[in-house]
């Protein structure tokens, strides 16, 4: 399959230097949140230097919080240990124009650390490899799709933020799902958008209009999981960079708004080997033909949904999205093709897929598909069965198990979850933990608007 418009190798990197096409090269990785961080390199000295030796950066960013503030309690790097350097080394396969930038590229890096030289194991693109080499190791890889959801808005981000978050104007004003009216006066950005992820190696497959006031999905196509993941992070950057040039914003938060519904991360995942869908076979379950790796994949999956929360639902804010009849799952159950359910398998023969619906678009792409494979995987490895297939509405289904309620509830179940750590190993459950622990903390000790409202004059 020819690459996807906009990669490109290092050979046509010089050749649009020196014709002055691209004079700069963005180097990136994501922090825990999965923001891109990273430096921006001259394109000359990034091809005689960096393409090859890579580059440095303090290692106090995958310690900080959402105000970059370095947090204490790490034990992969502290003031203590002087906040060293990790070394970022391009992953050249990434490589491609940044085309909603002048006369840019950028590279995605994993992690090394400078003084053991092997992956930093804490940083999410080095947690999602450990998964994609153990299932290589049965022979396995595993296709993916993300669904992002986003609201979109008239007011620049440097106005909501001078307001406090609290008088941004949506883009739309009622309700728009699949409405191509209201989806047009959007267009000034979205086109922009389908046109700059297609020219920057991030395929489009379509945008609609989505549930609540100005919320829109952009859907790309699907690829082999850990590129999936890379188109995920370029995907909200280059949304999140284009509303910013032309005065508007965009947020993935997972609930914006108490009165309008959440945006969600879709995940799509399959297993492929020699070329076909491991999924697909002859044998009849719940009225669908698959295979044993279907069943025990769906049986793990959702087996370990619980225990590995956090990585689908990062913020405080992602439990707000799970309210009954909102198009966010409530429970733990699966069904063909009922989007009341959690996991939702769809398509037939090739196509055939598991969508779960939990994560929210705050999610860290990175640390989902990690959690979805680990747990697949170990749903093979021990034949996990899943629960009888659900037929009807999920919502309603009171003896179903729910998914976790708040961001402690489960952060308790991933620091205590044994499945947790023998995947993903002691020091990556330990670090992650911290950093749930210290998002938790930071809302539990704001003062919010709520609390004025309720209890400035009445208490």
């Amino acid at each position: 399959m020819s690459r996807p418009r906009g990669y490109l190798d290092l050979a046509d990197l010089t050749d649009l230097v020196r014709k002055g096409e691209i004079e700069t090269v963005l180097v990136s990785f994501t922090d825990l949140y999965g923001r891109l961080v990273g430096k921006r390199f001259d394109a000359g000295f990034f091809l005689d230097s960096a393409a090859e030796d890579g580059t440095h950066a303090c290692d106090y960013l995958l310690t900080v919080d959402m105000e970059m503030e370095p947090i204490s309690g790490y034990t992969l790097a502290s003031w203590e240990l002087g906040y060293g350097d990790f070394h970022l080394i391009p992953d050249l396969a990434t490589l491609r124009r940044a085309s909603w930038l002048d006369k840019s590229a950028l590279v995605l890096c994993d992690l090394h650390s400078d003084t053991a030289h092997s992956m930093v194991a804490e940083a999410p693109r080095s947690i999602l490899r450990h998964q994609i080499e153990a299932a290589a190791t049965g022979g396995h890889t595993a296709k993916a799709a993300s669904e992002l959801e986003f609201y979109i808005f008239e007011t620049s981000y440097r106005d909501a933020q001078r307001h406090g978050y609290t008088t941004t104007e949506p883009a739309g004003w009622y309700i728009e799902d699949y409405h191509m009216l209201q989806g047009a006066r959007v267009e000034k950005l979205l086109a922009p958008l389908r046109r700059h992820l297609r020219d920057s190696g991030v395929p489009v497959e379509n945008s609609k209009g989505e549930w609540g006031l100005g919320q829109h999905e952009l859907n790309v196509r699907y690829a082999e999981v850990l590129e999936m993941a890379d188109r995920h992070c370029v995907y909200k950057q280059c949304a999140k960079e284009l509303a910013d040039q032309s005065d508007m914003a965009v947020t993935f938060m997972a609930k914006p708004s108490a009165d309008q519904a959440g945006s969600s991360c879709h995940i799509h995942m399959s297993l492929w080997s020699g070329g076909d869908n491991a999924f697909a076979g002859d044998d009849e379950f719940e009225g669908i033909a698959s295979s044993d790796t279907f069943r025990w994949f769906l049986g793990g999956w959702i087996a370990h949904a619980a225990e590995l929360m956090p990585f689908y639902a990062p913020t405080v804010n992602s439990y707000k999205r799970y309210l009954a009849a909102s198009w966010a799952p409530t429970k733990l159950a699966w069904s063909y093709d009922n989007r009341t359910a959690g996991f939702r398998v769809v398509g037939s023969g090739q196509s055939l897929r598991i969508e779960c619906r939990i994560p929210g678009a705050d999610c860290n792409p990175y640390l989902a598909f990690a959690a979805a494979l680990a747990s697949g995987l170990d749903g093979i490895a021990n034949r996990i069965e899943p629960p009888p297939i659900f037929r009807g509405d999920v919502y309603a289904a009171a003896e179903l198990p729910d998914v976790p309620a708040t961001l402690r509830d489960a952060v308790d179940s991933f620091e205590k979850s044994p499945f947790a750590r023998r995947v993903f190993g002691d020091p990556v459950v330990d670090h992650y933990t911290h950093f749930f622990r210290t998002e938790q903390r930071a809302y539990e000790r704001a003062v919010t608007d709520w609390d004025r409202k309720r209890y400035f004059e009445r208490i």
